[in-house]
């Protein structure tokens, strides 16, 4: 029975179950057989896998997984990675205890939040991990765009610029140009009441090994106390980022 909306993608993953289980390779007939799958639709799924090197054939022309899978799981072993420091060593900040902090990754043109340090007093905007939300509004976002070319930023979007969610909201591609210009000498995002009016986020980036913003983290304030504390805030987020960096290899030469 299938268990999503695309019945393709359930017979790919029975597929990659099925020779991940198995202590040798197997061949197209074979899976078609032991899945009850049609052999015409094995053997264009087993093709598609291949030209991706998600799997491998041998000389006998029997499957086997690839290296592809490897870039996955070094991805998501980085991101867990990312998730645990963030938890680490944020407790040294105390400052940073008394907000809601956000760690955030970019998914094309979306932030999807990671992880969250919850303040004491509500924002009134729930942060759970997978949560989506345009890049373009959020300060995670912004921060991570920072140091992205402008073109390959609207190609995330296929030059069709996201509708803002509030009437704070950046509107078109030049004037986010504007803000991430401002971000590279600053290292510092700002969402002034773009993802949610009457809220404020500052915003940076973290790095990894190869010097390519794999995260971001934000503090979010009410906008009553955003002035007040901004400055103060944005120095010990940068250092806690910096801290996340070189736990993941970064040093100051790749920013050279």
């Amino acid at each position: 029975m299938s268990t999503t909306a695309v019945p393709a993608l359930d017979k790919t993953f029975q597929i990659l179950d099925l020779i991940t289980a198995s202590q040798q390779p197997l061949t197209a007939a074979y899976i078609a057989k032991e899945l009850s799958l049609p052999r015409s639709s094995t053997h264009n799924i087993l093709q598609s896998l291949l030209v991706k090197h998600v799997i491998y054939k041998d000389s006998d022309n029997r499957f086997y997984l690839g290296s592809y899978l490897l870039y996955w799981a070094g991805k998501y072993e980085q991101q867990q990675g990312v998730i645990q420091l963030f938890k680490d060593l944020i407790v040294q900040y105390p400052i940073l205890l008394q907000h809601t902090v956000t760690l955030s990754k970019l998914d094309l043109g979306e932030v999807v939040f990671l992880a969250c340090h919850e303040a004491p007093a509500p924002l009134g905007f729930t942060f759970r991990a997978g949560v989506r939300v345009p890049a373009v509004f959020s300060a995670t976002g912004k921060a991570m765009l920072s140091t992205l070319p402008i073109h390959t930023i609207k190609s995330l979007y296929n030059d069709n610029f996201p509708k803002p969610l509030t009437p704070n909201g950046v509107s078109n591609f030049i004037d986010l140009a504007d803000e991430l210009n401002a971000i590279h000498s600053s290292r510092i995002s700002l969402d002034d009441g773009q993802l949610r009016d009457g809220m404020y986020c500052l915003g940076t980036y973290i790095r990894n090994a190869s010097g390519n913003a794999i995260a971001g983290m934000a503090i979010s304030f009410l906008q009553a106390e955003y002035e007040s504390k901004r400055a103060e805030v944005s120095t010990v987020l940068i250092e806690l980022a910096e801290q996340i960096e070189q736990r993941l290899g970064f040093t100051t030469e790749h920013s050279a």
